[in-house]
C-alpha cells in the first residue's frame, strides 16, 4: 500500500498537509504516516532532566497526533500511523523515507507568512531532484473546499 508521509509540527500549515494526505489516501486506497521529530537540543539537560522531558515530548505528540488521527478515521476512513524520532528533521524524514518502502509521497504544508514557506518546504525544494519520493507542498492558506476539490 502506498503512504502518504506527513510531518506533523507545531505549525498551522500542518493542518492543510494532513488533511490533503488524508483525503488523498482515501480517495486513492493508500495510508499516512505520520511523523514527528524531536530535535536533539530538547534533552541536552542532566540524565534525569532530559530523559523527563523526552517523555514530555512524545507524550506532547502523541496527543497531538490523536487530534489528527480521529479525524482521519471518523471523516476519511484512514487510520494513521504515528512515527517518532530523534535527531535532525531533515536526515530524520529521508532516514525514514528510505527505510519504510511504502512512503510514496512525502506531504508537506508551506507557510503564508512573508519570512517563506517554512524551513522544511524550503530546505526540501533545494534538493528535490534527489528526493527519492515525490513532494506535494500544499499551500497554508488553502480552504477546506478547495482541498477537496483537488484532493
Amino acid at each position: 500500500m502506498r503512504k502518504f508521509l506527513v510531518v506533523l509540527d507545531d505549525s498551522r500549515e500542518c493542518l492543510n498537509a494532513m488533511r490533503f494526505a488524508a483525503m488523498r489516501a482515501a480517495r486513492t486506497g493508500g495510508g499516512v504516516a505520520i511523523l514527528s521529530v524531536i530535535p536533539p537540543e530538547e534533552f541536552s539537560h542532566w540524565i534525569g532532566v532530559g530523559d523527563i522531558m523526552r517523555e514530555e515530548a512524545r507524550e506532547r505528540i502523541e496527543a497531538h497526533f490523536e487530534v489528527f488521527a480521529k479525524w482521519m478515521r471518523d471523516r476519511q476512513g484512514v487510520d494513521p500511523e504515528l512515527v517518532i524520532r530523534e535527531g535532525e528533521p531533515m536526515p530524520e524524514i529521508l532516514a525514514h523515507i528510505r527505510e519504510d518502502g511504502e512512503i510514496g509521497v512525502l506531504v508537506l504544508g508551506a507557510g503564508t507568512e512573508k519570512t517563506g514557506p517554512g524551513p522544511l518546504v524550503t530546505q526540501l525544494s533545494r534538493s528535490s531532484g534527489s528526493l527519492p519520493v515525490p513532494v506535494t507542498i500544499v499551500p497554508g492558506d488553502l480552504s477546506k473546499d478547495r482541498l477537496e476539490a483537488i484532493t
